[in-house]
């Protein structure tokens, strides 16, 4: 099959999807981990079970790359679907003045034509275990605040050491809650990954920045890629199925994967220092890269080429950056924030043993975050 009629049956494909009522549509407050799912609520709210054997078929199914991103298995044979900048540094390594994949698109049309992609390294989630008792425990009383510290990355460093040397699998303490849960999460690692699709660029990025971030949207942000294991394509059990009728108007959707970060955990305090300090700086310096960039690629097709991947990086972190700024000086954010930090400082201040240990908590962050300020500035733009 040519790449033409590969993108022409994508996107039959896709506008056979019904299309939503977006006045309708809505998404439920919510993200968790495979180990933390409120399963009563979602069986009370929309009567589907959440089930131990449907969680572990959701989590092997669920990739996670390497660069950041995430992806999912959609056939028995290792191939696996992800958006279209996990592969845009392999399509720009692999493309040469001559042949432009960025501009034409690539297609495997069989597997012998998968290219590899060295750079890429993709990771499945095998399990979870709490270790927050032990990293907590690892802490001496009456230590200090960098001595606290030590000793967690110490303890941290041997449970991951530890678990790779009794498992193979690779192994990672993530922090949760600033700290108030640690997990062990270990991932089955795949270093032998091969593209087999990207559109051409005007088609995964139709509309540019402006459309970035911006809902419905008409592009195939879309690639795949293939695991091998012993030079071989890799056999799953679990994999998520194409649907040709899609999902139904008001039907219960989930989404997984490895997202970013979230920030709702943060004081008030934390969030006046991004919303006057921190993420300004960080848009300036931002919008400084853009401008060189953009400077740089004006001087003809191939520096063009060589620069285009950094520029969608940065732009798309100015849009991310710009709205978070926009969502902070709206007044009802913070307003909101402000009474729910205020119930909890009474419910802890209400409790004398609470008190002496966390009472001072919010203080000690805000005049933290008041001695950033010239660090950040310096850090920034110097």
């Amino acid at each position: 099959m040519s790449l033409r009629k590969f993108m022409c049956a994508l996107l039959m494909a896709a506008f056979a999807l019904p299309a939503l009522n977006l006045t309708t549509a809505r998404a439920d407050e919510g993200m968790w981990t495979f180990n933390n799912v409120p399963r009563a609520e979602i069986k009370r709210k929309y009567g589907f079970e959440v089930t131990d054997a449907w969680l572990q078929k959701v989590r092997l199914a669920s990739v996670r790359f390497n660069n950041g991103g995430s992806g999912s298995f959609v056939s028995p044979d290792g191939l696996v679907l992800t958006n279209y900048h996990i592969v845009e540094d392999i399509v720009g390594e692999i493309s040469t003045p001559e042949k432009d994949y960025g501009k034409e698109g690539f297609l495997a049309r069989t597997r012998a034509e998968e290219v590899k992609a060295p750079s890429l390294e993709l990771n499945v989630l095998m399990s979870i275990e709490d270790v927050t008792d032990r990293v907590s425990g690892a802490v001496k009383a009456g230590a200090t605040a960098a001595e606290a510290a030590d000793a967690r990355r110490a303890e941290i460093s041997a449970i991951e050491g530890e678990s790779l040397k009794a498992t193979g699998l690779r192994s990672d303490v993530v922090t949760l809650y600033q700290g108030g849960r640690y997990n062990l999460y270990r991932y089955k690692k795949y270093t032998d990954v091969r593209l087999v699709f990207a559109p051409e660029f005007q088609a995964a990025f139709f509309g540019g920045d402006p459309d970035n971030f911006n809902y419905p949207r008409f592009n195939i942000d879309m690639a795949l890629v293939r695991v091998y294991e012993n030079d071989k394509p890799l056999h799953v059990e679990n994999y998520f199925k194409w649907s040709k009728a899609g999902a139904k108007e008001n039907e219960l959707v989930f989404v997984t994967g490895h997202p970013g970060s979230t920030a709702r955990l943060n004081t008030v305090a934390h969030l006046e220092y991004l919303r006057d300090t921190g993420i300004p700086l960080i848009l300036r310096w931002l919008e400084s890269r853009q401008a060189v960039l953009k400077k740089y690629m004006e001087m003809g097709d191939e520096q063009t080429r060589r620069a285009q991947n950094e520029l969608n990086s940065v732009e798309n972190s100015i849009k991310v950056y710009r709205g978070q700024l926009a969502g902070l000086r709206e007044k009802t954010v913070l307003d909101k924030k402000r009474q729910s930090e205020e119930a909890l400082r009474k419910s802890i201040n209400a409790d004398p043993r609470r008190m002496k240990e966390y009472g001072d908590a919010w203080d000690a962050i805000a005049a933290g975050r008041r001695g950033q300020t010239s660090y950040e500035r310096d850090r920034r733009l110097f």
